[in-house]
């Protein structure tokens, strides 16, 4: 399997973090299956060999579409030779880049087609080469964000301040917002209460630790993750992977961040 990362232009880069490619184009790969690990972040997807990838979460057909907010893992089996390309959008880039709340994209992927009207997808399918796609996809975006205008700094704020670990009254007290404020900026910006987006970025951040072993054991790493206690951790865990801390380091082989490929 390969992977690459493809950094944005400067144009785009208050919106989109980074393009990943992952593919795999052997013959005889057989089926593999995935886990899409909630992060906080949307993503626009392109299936570059469409029908060979099946969503537990698709109700569409399309080869390109958006993924919103996920406040649960979702499974995906793949079945033959792969290209996938992402494009992993910034936690509030929705709203800026589709003028709808992002809350009507929360557990959905919604095919591109059904939020715009656009020829991205025909000029897609007629490119030739990987660059060739992400500058369309560029293209694209940009035109999206210098169309619409949207400012989003408040979200941005906010959600920057709850990633470097601050408490939700905090939050509120350093941007002198009520606590209704904040969860109508989330839901608008970025799909989910601030409450539920901070308790993602707390196990994002275990899950960091996990993946770097930057941890003695599971107490401290509880212990840094600042849950209660192990059993706390624990759930977390199961709830946003569906496996325990100890078969998510023996049972996924994770080479795209937060995509793990389950191991037989």
């Amino acid at each position: 399997m390969k992977y690459q990362e493809i950094i944005p232009i400067k144009q785009l880069q208050p919106y989109v973090q980074y393009f990943w490619i992952i593919e795999d184009m052997s013959n005889n790969i057989g089926v593999h299956n995935f886990k899409i690990i909630p992060d906080g972040v949307p993503t626009l997807i392109y299936q570059d060999i469409p029908n060979h990838l099946t969503e537990q979460s698709s109700t569409h057909k399309s080869p390109l579409y958006v993924y919103g907010q996920f406040t649960k893992y979702t499974n995906q089996v793949i079945d033959g030779p792969y290209r996938i390309i992402g494009v992993y959008l910034k936690s509030t880039a929705l709203k800026a880049l589709f003028n709808i709340d992002a809350s009507e994209f929360k557990n959905k992927n919604i095919a591109l087609e059904d939020l715009v009207s656009s020829s991205v997808l025909e000029q897609l399918l007629n490119a030739i080469t990987v660059e060739e796609k992400v500058e369309i996809l560029s293209t694209f975006l940009l035109s999206r964000v210098t169309a619409i205008k949207y400012s989003n700094q408040k979200a941005v704020y906010a959600s920057d301040l709850l990633k470097e670990g601050k408490e939700l009254k905090e939050v509120q007290l350093e941007m002198n917002i009520s606590e209704r404020s904040l969860e109508r900026i989330f839901k608008e910006h970025i799909g989910m209460s601030p409450k539920f987006f901070s308790r993602i970025m707390r196990f994002q951040f275990s899950l960091n630790l996990y993946r770097n072993n930057a941890f003695e054991n599971l107490t401290d790493l509880t212990y840094q993750s600042n849950y209660f206690d192990q059993s706390h951790l624990i759930r977390e865990f199961k709830e946003f992977t569906g496996v325990s801390p100890k078969k998510f380091l023996h049972k996924v082989e994770e080479q795209l961040i937060n995509y793990p490929k389950i191991k037989e």
